[in-house]
């Protein structure tokens, strides 16, 4: 039943592409609620690894997205997903930017999102996390904070303090998104000081968390594909100086290079999918030179089958995540990349 995606995908995309993002997940959800997930789960291959230190069944994840507040985490756990990333969320619930927000770019395989964080405040979807059978039964959840629209960005320190307060009980692990292009002035906090000062504040943080509540909750920094050699370089310093547990490479890119002329390409937002993936590549590739292994990498960006996602693993990934492949692939491209990563 999974392989009539390619015949379902030309009526979706006929929607406006929230829309259809909105439908696809309650369709989802209602397929688990209904105990029929068995007709679109795919043959994933399991092979057990590790996330951080935490063991998984496969090292494919969800890239965060696309439940933004952990309203489908059971159903998206029956696709095979060996962790799952919810969020972005903050303190406080927002709208988000104004529709349209989100294009799909179909001769690219890319969309542009200006979501901007949307979502009901870190306390609803902790107390959905909570409620989740994923969660109940052990299963890798992560919880991506960010920081609100309205708060100064000198003040976004606080944000991502509450953020990491909230979801440290219940998160498998935690990751700090400072690379969204749609929360503005957010991405000046990847360099200079501004860095050093996030990361030293939530690693003082995370070590009281740690004593509290009893146990290691590994704190992950996502970044944008748009770094040059000489910020990752930084990057990479602050991440070992403030034992960060982790990194995820990359986020969405500014940069319309790989799409010019095509419809919506001028749309302000991040670009997600295909045009992404040699970029996404290259910051993985230079996290790794100047990290030696010590941190785990977590890969993604345009991954579209099973070679792109061993691509990612080539460059020096550990583990992959996939948010706009599963628009244009449906559930198979989990089957292939588990397949394709077993295998390297």
């Amino acid at each position: 039943m999974m392989n009539l995606y390619p015949l379902i995908r030309p009526w979706l995309f006929s929607m406006d592409a929230e829309t259809a993002h909105h439908f696809t997940l309650n369709s989802l959800k209602r397929t688990h609620d209904w105990g029929l997930s068995s007709l679109i789960r795919p043959s994933v291959i399991n092979k057990t690894s590790n996330l951080c230190g935490i063991a998984i069944p496969n090292r494919v994840g969800l890239a965060a997205g696309l439940d933004k507040d952990g309203k489908y985490i059971d159903a998206l756990a029956d696709l095979g997903f060996g962790f799952i990333e919810i969020g972005t969320v903050t303190p406080l619930a927002q709208p988000g930017n104004p529709l349209p927000r989100m294009f799909r770019l179909p001769h690219a395989q890319a969309l542009i999102n200006r979501m901007g964080f949307n979502n009901d405040g870190v306390l609803a979807c902790v107390d959905r996390v909570k409620q989740s059978r994923f969660y109940k039964n052990g299963g890798v959840i992560g919880l991506n904070i960010g920081k609100n629209a309205q708060t100064p960005i000198e003040e976004a320190v606080n944000d991502y303090l509450i953020g990491l307060r909230t979801v440290y009980p219940v998160a498998s692990y935690i990751t700090v998104n400072i690379s969204s292009p749609n929360t503005k002035n957010l991405r000046a906090l990847q360099s200079g000081d501004d860095l050093d000062h996030l990361l030293a504040s939530l690693a003082k943080e995370k070590q009281i968390l740690r004593q509290q509540y009893q146990k290691s909750c590994p704190l992950l920094l996502k970044i944008a594909p748009d770094l040059d050699d000489e910020q990752i370089d930084h990057i990479s310093k602050l991440l070992i100086r403030y034992e960060i547990d982790g990194v995820i490479a990359t986020n969405t890119t500014i940069s319309r290079e790989k799409v010019a002329g095509l419809k919506y390409s001028e749309e302000t937002g991040g670009l997600s999918g295909q045009p992404v993936f040699e970029a996404s590549n290259r910051v993985i590739r230079v996290l790794n030179q100047h990290l030696r292994q010590q941190i785990p990498i977590i890969g993604v960006g345009g991954i579209l089958n099973g070679a792109d996602a061993k691509a990612k693993i080539n460059a020096g990934a550990h583990c992959v995540q996939v948010y706009t492949g599963l628009i244009y692939k449906g559930p198979q491209l989990i089957a292939d990349c588990t397949l394709a990563l077993s295998q390297a």
